[in-house]
């Protein structure tokens, strides 16, 4: 005859378990644990990907000509006087949008940049520039703050498409490669020279030794 299964008294009961009952018991349990585990790991997972292509989408849209466009504080003015400019049209086909010029490539300076912009909307809300006179009375102030921008960070957007490097002597006019090697040589920016260069100058500037444009 074979030995009886050791047991063991199940709390409050008093009925014998027997012990490998209890261990199947808890192996379940276990196997259970480890499925939710994985389950919720998953569910996170999937989450993760869509909040993050969700907001990759969302920035990628708010760099859209069409988003910058949106409000009529911009369309009606700015955005006017960028059309007649050459980051608009001109013989390469070329077009530079807002976010070419205004908004950095790198995610950090990216994110920093939106962080700022968000900040602005308080402008649209209290109606701040929501005219053309009162554009036109802010416009130096603006204009003064984006250029100080691209000042301290070495026309960082400007330089994504036009580099020292790359201007030949061959293909460029005489006089402006000539600047631009001037410029080079005394540690010069493009916002240095070419305010103006998509919108008017504003009122009461005052130009300092370089040109616009």
């Amino acid at each position: 005859m074979s030995a009886p299964l050791p047991t063991s008294d199940e709390p409050g009961t008093g009925t014998p378990t027997p012990v490998s009952s209890r261990a199947r018991a808890r192996t379940r349990a276990a196997v259970r644990r480890r499925r939710y585990t994985f389950g919720a790991l998953a569910v996170a997972f999937l989450a993760g990907i869509l909040f993050w292509g969700g907001f990759h989408t969302t920035v990628d849209m708010t760099n859209t000509l069409e988003f910058c466009t949106t409000c009529h504080e911009m369309r009606d003015n700015v955005y006017q006087e960028y059309k007649q400019s050459v980051h608009y049209q001109n013989p390469s086909g070329v077009r530079a949008i807002c976010s070419d010029c205004h908004v950095p490539k790198d995610w950090s300076h990216m994110m920093a940049r939106k962080m700022k912009a968000s900040l602005e909307l308080w402008g649209k809300v209290t109606g701040t520039i929501n005219t053309r006179e009162k554009f036109e009375a802010k416009r130096l102030e603006l204009a003064t703050h984006e250029w100080r921008r691209l000042k301290d960070s070495n026309s960082r957007e400007c330089r994504n498409c036009h580099t020292f490097d790359a201007m030949s002597p061959g293909l460029q006019k005489p006089e402006p490669y000539k600047k631009h090697m001037q410029a080079r040589e005394k540690g010069e920016t493009c916002i240095d020279c070419h305010k103006g260069i998509a919108h008017k100058l504003p009122k009461g500037w005052l130009p300092d030794s370089a040109s616009p444009g």
